[in-house]
């Protein structure tokens, strides 16, 4: 069998790369919650600077991940 290779990626999302997507929803959101915690309870303002930094890091990755989901014909919308 003579295949082609593919020259754009496919309109749907297996149910393989739905499990990826969903496991990188799931880590960042639960780091996000974690740096958001751990920065609530330090004291040290330099520490607490950089754990607010990586809650919104991570914050903003998983939304980035969810809008490019959510504007992509014939996934899951």
């Amino acid at each position: 069998m003579n295949q082609q290779p593919m020259q754009h990626p496919p309109n749907m999302i297996s149910s393989k790369d739905l499990l990826y997507l969903t496991d990188m929803l799931s880590w960042n959101l639960n780091a996000s919650k974690k740096a958001n915690f751990y920065a609530s309870q330090c004291q040290m303002p330099e520490i607490q600077q950089a754990l607010q930094t990586t809650a919104q890091m991570h914050q903003r990755h998983y939304q980035q991940i969810l809008n490019h989901l959510n504007t992509q014909p014939g996934t899951l919308n």
